[in-house]
């Protein structure tokens, strides 16, 4: 039985890159949550593993020659398991490239974005109207880049489903938060809506879900 490989967790947009790729490709993982609102990623065992004192992590105890390693960086997380396993990272190397390259698009671009956009719109202590506009607008933008993109293929790199697909889809599944419309964009709602209903998506976007706060939500009566 293969070893479960350590999964350091916070249930975020870049927390459920990793708990997705480790559901779709079925290996066993266990969870330690690295609750970022508490500091846990200043600790220093976890600095041990993510020395950029950033969530997802891993720990493979198999890792290359059958070393364990550890792993920080949801893309490097993403591409190490892709290559570990030979499963949705392309089957040729023209494949393999256009799923870099939009890997490559959600951590240089949607991801920073569409972060910012959720920190001035939700939790900043100020209210900075050119940030809003500024990160809401690029946010924006990108989603009509994706949106051009799918329209042109099922899935964002292509015809196959991957891991570009799996790190895009947590920011995207987000986009009412970002204050986003998707009216213009028919092939960016059809993605969403057939990514998000993979049992695996599902089983990654549900872990610990309870554990999410959202500071702009009405508390419940």
């Amino acid at each position: 039985m293969t070893t479960p490989i350590d999964l350091y967790f916070w249930p975020t947009p870049n927390g459920w890159k990793a708990s997705i790729v480790l559901e779709e490709m079925g290996l066993p993982y266990t969870t330690h949550l690295i609750d970022i609102s508490a500091g846990d990623q200043f600790t220093p065992e976890f600095l041990a593993v993510s020395p950029n004192n950033k969530i997802p992590a891993i720990t493979d105890p198999d890792g290359p020659d059958g070393a364990p390693i550890h792993i920080f960086e949801s893309g490097a997380i993403l591409q190490y398991l892709a290559r570990k396993t030979g499963t949705f990272g392309g089957a040729t190397e023209r494949d393999r490239i256009a799923v870099d390259q939009w890997l490559m698009w959600q951590m240089g671009g949607l991801g920073p974005m569409a972060g910012q956009t959720h920190h001035f719109l939700k939790f900043a202590k100020q209210d900075i109207p050119y940030a809003k506009d500024r990160f809401r607008s690029e946010t924006g933008r990108l989603y009509k880049v994706l949106d051009h993109q799918l329209g042109q293929n099922e899935y964002v790199a292509g015809p196959d489903y991957s891991i570009a697909d799996m790190s895009i889809w947590g920011w995207a599944s987000l986009w009412e938060g970002q204050q986003q419309t998707l009216e213009d964009k028919p092939n960016l709602a059809r993605w969403l809506e057939t990514v998000g209903n993979r049992p695996a998506v599902k089983r990654g976007r549900a872990l610990h879900a309870d554990k999410r706060r959202d500071p702009t939500a009405k508390p419940q009566t």
